[in-house]
């Protein structure tokens, strides 16, 4: 039996000293000449540390690029690799954004394309969207945040960037009212009809109606033409010219429509078509 303070390992001959707060010094292990066969030693950390993957030191290297030189230092497919990150955090996300803006575009193109079509690259699943529209909706909530408050009339190009990034890229027609009160303020920014690829119904009397329901004095209209041309329709003419002689009598004024597509915009006001 071995004594109280002393223990043999079996079959190694070395011995482990008690140590007197309760812990064990291990004896070094024999040289590997010395080892007898088929013995196992204890590995330390170097023998299975590895090397650190590329990408990590890839990903930290643009975001010290990014707080030095802000977006301006990063062209599209790496700002979009660095907003991939958080969705893909064990793999190189370079190739997957190129892919992205070969398919789409632009940047601003890949955060607004629908679902279907981002699953159909490989590598983009539910993770990847949920970023890409996470991103989206905060740039369109910034942009609505520095309209809100301030007269419309006053910061029109502001509006105007702001209706394109809302409508630009959707792939069906979308009814938008901005509902403004006696100071020209947005009170509301509200999309009352989703329709198909051309057409969309519009209801002048709901309209009217959710006018009322806010005290707003004046509406802008917006709907998209997601075949990219903004050139208005007779029919696009014949409601605009409808709801603002609904709703005059009632003290809402309709200061303008505008017509948004991949190709520009058109404001039916400008043109003189109500």
């Amino acid at each position: 039996m071995a004594s109280r303070g002393k223990r043999s390992a079996q079959g190694s001959g070395a011995s482990i000293e008690d140590n007197p707060q309760g812990t064990f010094l291990a004896a070094a292990s024999p040289a590997a000449s010395e080892r007898a066969p088929g013995q196992l030693s204890v590995a330390t950390a170097s023998d299975t540390s590895e090397p650190t993957p590329d990408y990590l030191g890839h990903r930290q290297r643009l975001r010290e690029r990014f707080r030095k030189g802000g977006d301006d230092a990063l062209p599209d497919y790496e700002l979009l690799e660095m907003l991939l990150f958080r969705a893909i955090p064990r793999r190189d996300t370079k190739s997957l954004a190129k892919q992205l803006l070969a398919r789409f575009g632009t940047f601003a193109e890949v955060i607004s394309a629908p679902e279907q079509r981002l699953k159909e690259i490989a590598g983009v699943g539910d993770s990847v969207i949920t970023e890409l529209k996470v991103v989206r909706a905060a740039a369109l909530r910034l942009m609505r945040s520095e309209i809100v408050q301030r007269p419309a009339m006053s910061s029109s190009r502001q509006v105007l960037d702001y209706l394109l990034a809302a409508q630009r890229y959707e792939q069906c027609e979308q009814f938008r009212i901005l509902f403004l009160d006696k100071r020209n303020r947005l009170i509301a920014d509200e999309v009352q009809q989703r329709g198909t690829v051309d057409h969309t119904p519009v209801y002048v009397r709901e309209v009217v109606k959710r006018a009322l329901e806010l005290s707003a004095t004046a509406v802008i209209l917006v709907h998209n033409h997601p075949s990219g041309d903004p050139t208005p329709s007779r029919a696009d003419v014949d409601m605009t010219k409808l709801i603002a002689s609904t709703a005059a009598p009632l003290g809402i004024a309709v200061h303008d429509h505008i017509i948004v597509g991949r190709e520009g915009h058109a404001s039916l006001k400008s043109l003189e078509l109500f």
